[in-house]
């Protein structure tokens, strides 16, 4: 058995109360809230896959180099040593605080990594002129990578650890420090110019005799 979609396009219902309404036309940067709850129901955004794409496209640079770079340099009494990312996920391993080093390279490397990799996917095949049906799992999983992705929470903790080591040692920033202060700010600019309504509007139906996803559809899709 089949889900059809509805003949009106224009209908959607409400991710947290459930509530089917029709949208009206709106422009880019309006946005249309719920009639029962007010929270918003869809804000279309000005060429969201082409700008979704660059986007993440220069995230995956940032984030390639700034764990493969060193992230800080630190020089006491004449000797000098430097590490990446990854490396500091090693040497918490190696120092026995291995629930330390879990969290650290999911919320920092993994999270992040899957992050850019499922919305590199979803823009890449969005712009065929059919995307193929499989694009519809990291539309709905991507999120899940987004929620344990804390590239800035990573970032603060160690500007912090900086300003308390300044008086022990010479801390050299690497460049790795600078590239993830960019990755912080593209992928929140990313996440706000993705817009996944414009994806499932143009999914094929398992039933291509009847038609493409709709508005109503694209905000509760069924396997």
């Amino acid at each position: 058995m089949y889900n059809f979609p509805v003949a009106d396009d224009s209908l959607m219902s409400c991710r947290h109360c459930d509530l089917l309404q029709r949208l009206p036309e709106l422009s880019p940067g309006e946005s249309a809230q719920c009639a029962r709850c007010r929270e918003e129901l869809w804000r279309p955004r000005e060429d969201p896959l082409n700008r979704t794409l660059a986007l993440t496209l220069a995230a995956a640079v940032l984030f390639a180099v700034a764990n493969t770079v060193p992230m800080l340099g630190i020089s006491v009494v004449g000797r000098s040593t430097a590490t990446t990312v990854l490396g500091g996920v090693e040497q918490l391993w190696g120092q026995g605080m291995i629930s330390v080093a879990v969290l650290v390279f999911v919320t920092a490397v993994l999270a992040p990594g899957l992050q850019i990799g499922s919305m590199l996917a979803i823009a890449l095949e969005a712009r065929r002129p059919r995307p193929r049906r499989w694009i519809a799992f990291p539309l709905r999983h991507y999120h899940y990578a987004q929620t344990w992705s804390m590239v800035e929470v990573m970032l603060l903790g160690v500007l912090v650890a900086l300003v308390k080591i300044t008086d022990y040692a010479t801390v050299i920033p690497g460049a790795a420090l600078f590239m993830l202060g960019g990755l912080v700010l593209i992928l929140s600019a990313a996440q706000v110019t993705f817009d996944p309504r414009a994806v499932w509007m143009a999914i094929e139906w398992a039933d291509e005799s009847h038609g493409h996803s709709t508005g109503a559809d694209a905000d509760n899709p069924q396997p």
